[in-house]
């Protein structure tokens, strides 16, 4: 009998209900025939279920070498550390906004001292300083717009002490600077607002493309960052882009701007800006105005206008009247100042784009003739590469010194 049960067995038709256990377990690679036994006795065939998986856990051995091929995929992660550089990036874009200003102010000056220390470098190599070599220096000074009358001036001074004398480069560019110095030094004075004043009245003039617009924005953020408030009028009716560019300026501000439509009168503006100011005990107005040649009557005569009707308000109003000169026009600069001065009573000067020009020296000779207070000077675009005039600072860099 056991052997025709083996016999039959291949054909996995019949398998009795009573079969021992033992017998069961030789065909263990087939797993449904254990499944039918249990319905006589259900506890029997529960360890035999038991049994089988301890066999097939040898089976999963093999599949654990097929997690060996995601662990071949961890260079996957590399490209991960990519993101890690782009934000390692974005300090690097930060590092220029963290320069100090005579960082910036160096930088700016660079066209003009690099001129300069170039030449007296290529006059004074071993060199004595004699007639021949103060020409040539006087000269020089006088290509970098500081007029001949300040070049004179200052070749004397050098002349007083080191005629004569073998000079180095270095020890010109120090003599220099301390002449520059002690010219500019009188005119820079910081721009300082009246707080008994509400408002104090700035009025901006000056030719067309010095930066006025821009330059009331920049004052805008400085006061602001003081703790003041401000209010701002577009005068320059005749452009709808300066209107909108004040516009902006007012939102990043956030200064009131008093505007009009294209072409309206801009004095009328001027007077209600400066209404509305009072009442609301602002403590500065900046007005606008429309960019004028100094050689045009009509537009002179215009602004001339919005003085007159801002003293109908305010008998001594404005307060301040800031001149605003373009540091590349060089020696133009000279009619600019001559021509506003007399027309509207020009209190303050203040340069811009020097960054932009090798002429950088137009400011000293504005400062041995007009003997004007420079308020400010500007060497970039940025809201703070406006910066109150230091007289020691810009000598230093204007001569190329540390």
């Amino acid at each position: 009998m056991i052997m025709r049960w083996f016999r039959k067995k291949p054909a996995e038709e019949k398998t009795p209900a009573g079969t021992p256990p033992e017998e069961v377990r030789e065909p263990e690679a087939e797993a449904p025939i254990p499944e039918p036994a249990p319905q006589p006795e259900p506890e029997a065939p529960l360890p035999e279920p038991e049994s089988v998986p301890v066999e097939p856990v040898g089976v999963p051995a093999e599949p654990v070498a097929v997690p060996a091929e995601p662990v071949a995929v961890e260079p996957e992660p590399e490209p991960e550390p990519e993101p890690v550089p782009v934000a390692a990036a974005e300090p690097v874009a930060e590092e220029p906004k963290k320069k100090g200003w005579l960082s910036r102010l160096k930088e700016g000056l660079s066209k003009s001292s690099s001129k300069l220390t170039e030449g007296i470098t290529g006059i004074f190599t071993k060199r004595k300083l004699d007639d021949e070599a103060l020409e040539e220096l006087e000269e020089l000074l006088i290509t970098a717009d500081l007029g001949p009358a300040t070049a004179a001036k200052m070749t004397a001074e050098l002349a007083r002490t080191r005629f004569g004398k073998e000079v180095s480069p270095d020890e010109v560019k120090r003599t220099l600077a301390e002449s520059v110095a002690r010219i500019v030094a009188p005119v820079a004075q910081p721009l300082v607002i009246d707080a008994g004043l509400k408002p104090h009245v700035i009025l901006l003039v000056g030719v067309n493309g010095t930066g006025k617009t821009t330059t009331i924005g920049k004052l805008a953020r400085q006061f602001r960052d003081e703790g003041k408030s401000v209010m701002l009028a577009a005068g320059d009716t005749f452009r709808a882009a300066a209107v909108s560019q004040l516009q902006i300026w007012g939102e990043r501000t956030g200064c009131p701007v008093v505007a009009k439509e294209t072409g309206a009168d801009a004095a009328g503006l001027a007077f209600e800006a400066l209404e509305r100011a009072r009442r609301e005990q602002v403590d500065v107005l900046l007005i606008d105005t429309a960019g004028r040649l100094q050689n045009k009557a009509g537009l002179m005569a215009e602004l001339e206008k919005i003085v007159r009707v801002i003293k109908k308000v305010d008998p001594d109003a404005p307060h301040t009247t800031l001149l605003t000169l373009d540091a590349t026009t060089g020696q133009n600069a000279h009619n600019q100042v001559e021509v506003f001065r007399d027309m509207v009573n020009v209190s303050g000067l203040i340069l811009t784009k020097l960054d932009g020009s090798a002429r950088g020296g137009v400011l000293v000779a504005l400062a041995e003739r007009f003997k004007l207070p420079v308020h400010a000077i500007g060497v970039g675009e940025g809201v703070y590469d406006l910066r109150p005039f230091d007289a020691e600072s810009f000598s230093k860099s204007l001569m190329g010194i540390s």
